[in-house]
């Protein structure tokens, strides 16, 4: 045996000597990225729970020579379609199929309280309203020069919603998957940051001091009715939006129902990790160096932060309608909650409230738009995908 040979080849073959081949260095700033989400999600908390697994997975995919083992494409040449094997390539079928989102969906149900909602239906426009910033933002795209679909799943990030926007990437736009979630994801960490100016540009003091009529208590029978309703009206009326509304509801009524709660502790919980850890690796295996670092990408981001801002003012701008209407009875502030970051945006539409007026309680109104939103965002994407279709 050629001692030196052997020890040549096994130097090429090894991930640190590709660092040096073409394109190495795409890889290496690819990690550094990764580096910055992991400590964005540790150190300052920004949506720890999906990052940091997204943020690994970009890691493991861009460190050389490792593609095969964990995250590996492959195009048939007759047919064009895609295959993916590797540790994350099988895993990621679950993204593909629209799976995962789903199975989040349904946990989501089993953890949300559709009560605010029942006791103040009209809020239900509120969450409808701040959904024109996926229609604005799907317009933008168009004009930047996406085609129809990837403005479409660009535009969903508008909805705050991470889970719906992996989902329709991943049918609409799948080489565009990585680059949208992660946007998607941070910037519903940042709703702390981009929300509160845009509510208080908007609105007066006067309009931020307004206290709330304390809700109607809600019957456990309305709560039961409530999901089965939903499910039915809008699936009949976009039957695309089935798997998301679909799974919501059903989560909701297991909640609702109080016959299972061993099942309803295993969505909230152990389920709800297990599948967002699953989704996070997949979704970061798919930002290869290729597919991110390009001007798409930086496209992508800036029309991220302006789908949230024309979100967060369109709930406001309504909520504003709503209060002239109603001679003062509606706080517009909980109109920004329509975005469906729940429940953080019903928290800062709560904690904007209190600076003006510390006995201010707008929690609970907030969280009526807030879960509005979570359905608005689902019938959004379900009218995309069925577009799509035709």
């Amino acid at each position: 045996m050629d001692i030196a040979k052997f020890f040549e080849q096994f130097w090429y073959s090894t991930g640190i000597a590709q660092f040096f081949a073409d394109g190495g260095w795409k890889n290496l700033i690819m990690m550094v990225l990764a580096c910055i989400l992991i400590f964005l999600a540790i150190k300052k908390g920004f949506e720890p729970y999906l990052l940091l697994p997204i943020a690994f997975g970009m890691f493991l995919v861009n460190l050389p020579g490792v593609k095969d083992e964990i995250f590996k494409t492959t195009i048939d040449s007759v047919t064009g379609e895609k295959s993916y094997s590797g540790l994350l390539g099988y895993l990621y079928y679950g993204v593909k199929w629209g799976i995962y989102p789903c199975l989040i969906f349904l946990c989501i149900g089993a953890t949300t309280d559709f009560g605010p909602l029942i006791a103040n239906k009209k809020t239900m426009l509120l969450g409808a309203a701040a959904q024109i910033g996926i229609f604005v933002t799907f317009i933008g795209a168009i004009l930047l020069g996406f085609t129809g679909p990837e403005a479409a799943a660009i535009g969903i990030i508008g909805g705050a919603d991470g889970p719906t926007a992996i989902l329709v990437t991943s049918k609409l736009a799948p080489d565009l998957l990585a680059s949208i979630s992660i946007a998607a994801y941070s910037y519903m960490a940042l709703v702390p940051v981009i929300q509160p100016p845009i509510m208080k540009l908007l609105t007066t003091k006067k309009e931020r001091s307004i206290k709330m009529e304390q809700l109607r208590p809600v019957s456990k029978t309305e709560k039961i009715l409530f999901p089965i309703i939903v499910a039915a009206i809008t699936i009949l009326l976009i039957p695309s939006c089935a798997p998301l509304i679909g799974c919501l509801m059903l989560g909701n009524l297991i909640k609702e129902s109080g016959v299972v709660p061993k099942i309803t502790e295993t969505l909230s919980n152990s389920l709800m990790y297990i599948v967002t850890i699953i989704l996070g690796l997949c979704v970061g295996a798919t930002a290869t160096a290729e597919s991110f670092l390009d001007l798409g990408t930086l496209k992508i981001f800036a029309l991220g932060i302006c789908a949230f801002a024309i979100a967060t003012a369109s709930g406001v701008l309504v909520g504003k309608l709503m209060c002239f209407l109603t001679k003062g009875k509606v706080n517009p502030l909980i109109g920004a909650a329509g975005v469906s970051a729940v429940p953080m945006a019903a928290r800062i539409a709560h904690k904007v409230g209190r600076e003006e007026d510390p006995s201010n309680f707008l929690l609970m109104h907030a969280m009526g738009p807030n879960v509005a939103g979570v359905i608005g965002s689902a019938v959004a994407a379900g009218i995309f995908l069925m577009l799509a279709a035709i």
